[in-house]
Protein backbone atom coordinates (compact mmCIF):
# COMPACT_ATOMS: atom_id res chain seq x y z
CA UNK A 1 0.00 0.00 0.00
CA UNK A 2 1.29 3.44 -0.90
CA UNK A 3 -0.85 6.24 0.55
CA UNK A 4 -0.18 9.98 0.27
CA UNK A 5 -1.49 12.96 2.19
CA UNK A 6 -1.41 16.28 0.34
CA UNK A 7 -1.64 19.48 2.37
CA UNK A 8 -2.88 22.48 0.40
CA UNK A 9 -1.26 25.63 1.80
CA UNK A 10 -0.81 29.24 0.81
CA UNK A 11 2.36 31.21 1.38
CA UNK A 12 1.78 33.05 4.69
CA UNK A 13 1.73 36.52 3.17
CA UNK A 14 -0.14 39.35 4.84
CA UNK A 15 -3.37 40.00 2.96
CA UNK A 16 -3.09 36.73 1.02
CA UNK A 17 -4.28 34.23 3.64
CA UNK A 18 -7.41 34.16 5.80
CA UNK A 19 -8.82 37.30 4.20
CA UNK A 20 -12.27 36.80 5.70
CA UNK A 21 -10.76 36.46 9.16
CA UNK A 22 -8.50 39.41 8.40
CA UNK A 23 -11.48 41.70 7.90
CA UNK A 24 -12.30 41.12 11.57
CA UNK A 25 -8.87 40.74 13.20
CA UNK A 26 -6.62 42.67 10.84
CA UNK A 27 -4.44 41.06 8.21
CA UNK A 28 -1.34 40.73 10.39
CA UNK A 29 -3.22 38.80 13.08
CA UNK A 30 -5.01 36.65 10.51
CA UNK A 31 -1.65 35.69 8.99
CA UNK A 32 -0.30 34.77 12.41
CA UNK A 33 -3.35 32.57 13.04
CA UNK A 34 -2.93 30.92 9.64
CA UNK A 35 0.69 30.09 10.41
CA UNK A 36 -0.34 28.53 13.73
CA UNK A 37 -3.06 26.48 12.08
CA UNK A 38 -0.80 25.18 9.32
CA UNK A 39 2.07 24.34 11.64
CA UNK A 40 -0.31 22.58 14.03
CA UNK A 41 -1.84 20.55 11.22
CA UNK A 42 1.53 19.28 10.07
CA UNK A 43 2.53 18.37 13.66
CA UNK A 44 -0.64 16.31 14.07
CA UNK A 45 -0.03 14.16 11.00
CA UNK A 46 1.32 10.62 11.49
CA UNK A 47 5.09 10.69 11.05
CA UNK A 48 5.16 7.48 9.04
CA UNK A 49 2.68 8.83 6.47
CA UNK A 50 4.03 10.09 3.14
CA UNK A 51 3.01 13.71 2.64
CA UNK A 52 3.52 16.62 0.30
CA UNK A 53 2.97 20.34 0.72
CA UNK A 54 1.24 21.78 -2.34
CA UNK A 55 1.58 25.54 -2.22
CA UNK A 56 0.40 28.68 -3.93
CA UNK A 57 1.45 31.03 -5.47
CA UNK A 58 3.84 29.14 -7.70
CA UNK A 59 6.79 31.42 -6.91
CA UNK A 60 6.65 30.65 -3.16
CA UNK A 61 8.81 27.50 -3.10
CA UNK A 62 11.72 29.08 -1.24
CA UNK A 63 9.36 30.87 1.11
CA UNK A 64 7.57 27.65 2.01
CA UNK A 65 10.81 25.77 2.60
CA UNK A 66 12.10 28.56 4.83
CA UNK A 67 8.85 28.44 6.79
CA UNK A 68 8.24 24.70 7.19
CA UNK A 69 11.72 23.27 6.68
CA UNK A 70 13.72 21.62 3.94
CA UNK A 71 12.62 18.15 5.02
CA UNK A 72 9.18 18.47 3.45
CA UNK A 73 8.28 17.60 -0.15
CA UNK A 74 6.98 20.69 -1.96
CA UNK A 75 5.02 21.06 -5.18
CA UNK A 76 3.30 24.14 -6.63
CA UNK A 77 -0.44 23.91 -7.05
CA UNK A 78 -1.89 23.94 -10.54
CA UNK A 79 -3.62 27.04 -11.87
CA UNK A 80 -7.39 27.45 -11.82
CA UNK A 81 -10.06 27.26 -9.15
CA UNK A 82 -9.94 24.89 -6.21
CA UNK A 83 -11.60 22.15 -8.22
CA UNK A 84 -8.96 22.32 -10.93
CA UNK A 85 -6.20 22.25 -8.34
CA UNK A 86 -7.72 19.26 -6.53
CA UNK A 87 -8.26 17.45 -9.80
CA UNK A 88 -4.66 17.96 -10.90
CA UNK A 89 -3.10 17.14 -7.52
CA UNK A 90 -4.98 13.87 -7.05
CA UNK A 91 -4.62 12.66 -10.64
CA UNK A 92 -0.89 13.44 -10.65
CA UNK A 93 -0.28 11.65 -7.35
CA UNK A 94 -2.15 8.56 -8.53
CA UNK A 95 -0.19 8.61 -11.80
CA UNK A 96 3.02 8.66 -9.78
CA UNK A 97 2.08 5.37 -8.10
CA UNK A 98 0.26 6.34 -4.93
CA UNK A 99 -2.79 4.14 -4.45
CA UNK A 100 -4.77 6.29 -1.99
CA UNK A 101 -4.63 10.08 -1.94
CA UNK A 102 -6.10 12.38 0.69
CA UNK A 103 -6.09 16.18 0.39
CA UNK A 104 -6.55 18.49 3.36
CA UNK A 105 -5.98 22.11 4.24
CA UNK A 106 -4.99 23.93 7.41
CA UNK A 107 -8.33 25.23 8.67
CA UNK A 108 -9.46 22.39 10.93
CA UNK A 109 -7.70 22.09 14.32
CA UNK A 110 -9.54 18.85 15.18
CA UNK A 111 -8.18 17.03 12.13
CA UNK A 112 -5.67 14.79 13.87
CA UNK A 113 -3.78 11.58 13.18
CA UNK A 114 -6.76 9.45 14.15
CA UNK A 115 -9.04 11.15 11.62
CA UNK A 116 -6.42 10.83 8.89
CA UNK A 117 -5.84 7.16 9.64
CA UNK A 118 -9.58 6.56 9.47
CA UNK A 119 -9.74 8.33 6.10
CA UNK A 120 -7.08 6.07 4.60
CA UNK A 121 -8.69 2.99 6.15
CA UNK A 122 -12.00 3.87 4.46
CA UNK A 123 -10.23 4.05 1.11
CA UNK A 124 -9.46 0.34 1.35
CA UNK A 125 -13.14 -0.34 0.66
CA UNK A 126 -14.71 2.86 -0.75
CA UNK A 127 -14.12 5.11 -3.73
CA UNK A 128 -14.36 8.45 -1.92
CA UNK A 129 -13.99 9.64 1.67
CA UNK A 130 -15.17 13.09 2.76
CA UNK A 131 -14.63 15.05 5.95
CA UNK A 132 -17.72 17.26 6.35
CA UNK A 133 -17.21 20.73 7.80
CA UNK A 134 -19.85 22.43 9.93
CA UNK A 135 -20.12 25.27 7.41
CA UNK A 136 -21.31 23.02 4.57
CA UNK A 137 -17.94 22.44 2.95
CA UNK A 138 -15.43 19.68 3.58
CA UNK A 139 -12.08 19.70 5.35
CA UNK A 140 -10.75 16.55 3.65
CA UNK A 141 -11.31 14.56 0.48
CA UNK A 142 -9.75 11.25 -0.42
CA UNK A 143 -9.90 9.07 -3.53
CA UNK A 144 -8.18 5.98 -4.88
CA UNK A 145 -8.56 6.53 -8.63
CA UNK A 146 -8.83 9.64 -10.81
CA UNK A 147 -12.33 11.10 -10.85
CA UNK A 148 -12.21 14.61 -12.34
CA UNK A 149 -15.99 15.01 -12.37
CA UNK A 150 -16.00 14.97 -8.56
CA UNK A 151 -14.40 18.41 -8.55
CA UNK A 152 -16.27 20.06 -11.42
CA UNK A 153 -19.03 22.67 -11.27
CA UNK A 154 -18.73 23.30 -7.53
CA UNK A 155 -19.44 26.70 -5.98
CA UNK A 156 -16.26 26.68 -3.88
CA UNK A 157 -16.30 28.68 -0.66
CA UNK A 158 -20.06 28.37 -0.20
CA UNK A 159 -22.30 26.33 2.11
CA UNK A 160 -23.32 24.07 -0.78
CA UNK A 161 -19.93 22.47 -1.46
CA UNK A 162 -20.56 19.25 0.45
CA UNK A 163 -24.13 18.81 -0.81
CA UNK A 164 -23.08 19.35 -4.41
CA UNK A 165 -20.17 16.95 -4.01
CA UNK A 166 -22.49 14.27 -2.63
CA UNK A 167 -24.78 14.84 -5.62
CA UNK A 168 -21.75 14.20 -7.81
CA UNK A 169 -20.97 11.02 -5.87
CA UNK A 170 -24.48 9.75 -6.56
CA UNK A 171 -24.27 10.81 -10.20
CA UNK A 172 -21.07 8.78 -10.63
CA UNK A 173 -22.39 5.75 -8.72
CA UNK A 174 -19.53 5.83 -6.23
CA UNK A 175 -19.21 4.34 -2.76
CA UNK A 176 -18.59 7.15 -0.28
CA UNK A 177 -17.69 7.24 3.41
CA UNK A 178 -18.11 10.17 5.77
CA UNK A 179 -15.75 11.16 8.58
CA UNK A 180 -16.85 13.10 11.70
CA UNK A 181 -18.24 16.60 11.17
CA UNK A 182 -15.61 19.11 12.32
CA UNK A 183 -15.35 22.89 12.55
CA UNK A 184 -13.18 25.06 10.32
CA UNK A 185 -11.59 28.32 11.41
CA UNK A 186 -12.97 31.00 9.10
CA UNK A 187 -14.06 33.83 11.39
CA UNK A 188 -12.95 35.55 14.57
CA UNK A 189 -15.77 33.78 16.43
CA UNK A 190 -14.46 30.43 15.20
CA UNK A 191 -11.01 31.29 16.50
CA UNK A 192 -12.32 32.46 19.88
CA UNK A 193 -14.31 29.25 20.30
CA UNK A 194 -11.22 27.23 19.44
CA UNK A 195 -9.13 29.07 22.02
CA UNK A 196 -11.82 28.79 24.68
CA UNK A 197 -12.70 25.12 24.23
CA UNK A 198 -9.81 23.58 22.36
CA UNK A 199 -10.27 21.46 19.24
CA UNK A 200 -13.60 19.72 18.98
CA UNK A 201 -13.58 15.94 18.87
CA UNK A 202 -16.12 16.13 16.10
CA UNK A 203 -19.76 15.20 15.80
CA UNK A 204 -19.90 11.53 14.90
CA UNK A 205 -22.13 10.68 11.99
CA UNK A 206 -23.02 7.22 10.71
CA UNK A 207 -20.70 6.11 7.91
CA UNK A 208 -22.34 7.62 4.83
CA UNK A 209 -21.89 4.65 2.56
CA UNK A 210 -23.54 4.84 -0.82
CA UNK A 211 -23.22 1.56 -2.62
CA UNK A 212 -22.16 1.51 -6.24
CA UNK A 213 -24.93 1.10 -8.75
CA UNK A 214 -24.42 -2.39 -10.11
CA UNK A 215 -27.39 -2.29 -12.45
Amino acid sequence: MNPLAIVFLKAPRVGFVKTRLGRETGCEKATEIYRQLAEGQIRRMPRELSREIHYTPEDAGGEMSAWLGAGEAYRPQASGDLGARLRHATADALARGFDRVVVLGADCPALDARVLERAFAWLDTTDVVLGPAEDGGYYLVGIRRPMPRLFEDIAWGTSTVLATTLDRVRELGLACASLPVLADIDTADDWRRHLAKGPSVGVETPPCIQEKDTA
